[in-house]
């Protein structure tokens, strides 16, 4: 289903800043950043606020339209389309490698228990080193 049908479905309103958003997102075929959807919807609405932009991006969050991974000191967005998935991103060289969605599912079990607790591994960002930077030293 799409953003624009989920966020009727849900009887929220469809706002040209929502529809812009949503359409941004979907154009990025990745993973997007805050700021770059900023930039884009400064683009074609000069005057939209941050504040309407995040907020924005919170309830398409909430809807289930999009996935939201902090990585580093900011915010990186993509559709749900893309299905949860989660990366392996080098500190050195800043190569990612995607994973797939079970990769942590032996760390959900241990965590659920171990502590009663039912971890939510939507899109997992995990830093490290990659083989090549490893080998170099």
């Amino acid at each position: 289903m799409s953003c624009v049908a989920t966020l009727k479905e849900k009887g929220l309103k469809l706002t040209p800043q929502r529809i812009l958003i949503t359409d941004i997102i979907h154009d990025a075929r990745g993973h997007i950043t805050a700021g770059e959807i900023i930039e884009h919807v400064r683009e074609k609405m000069p005057g939209v606020n941050k504040s309407t932009i995040y907020r924005t991006l919170d309830i398409l969050e909430e809807a289930g339209c999009v996935y939201k991974s902090e990585q580093g000191n900011e915010f990186i967005y993509h559709h749900d389309h893309e299905g949860h998935h989660h990366h392996l991103k080098c500190s050195r060289c800043g190569r990612t490698v995607d994973c797939e969605e079970d990769m942590f599912a032996s760390v959900k079990k241990s965590v659920m228990k171990k502590y009663g607790f039912k971890a939510d591994f939507k899109h997992l960002i995990v830093n490290g080193l990659c083989n090549v930077c490893k080998k170099s030293g």
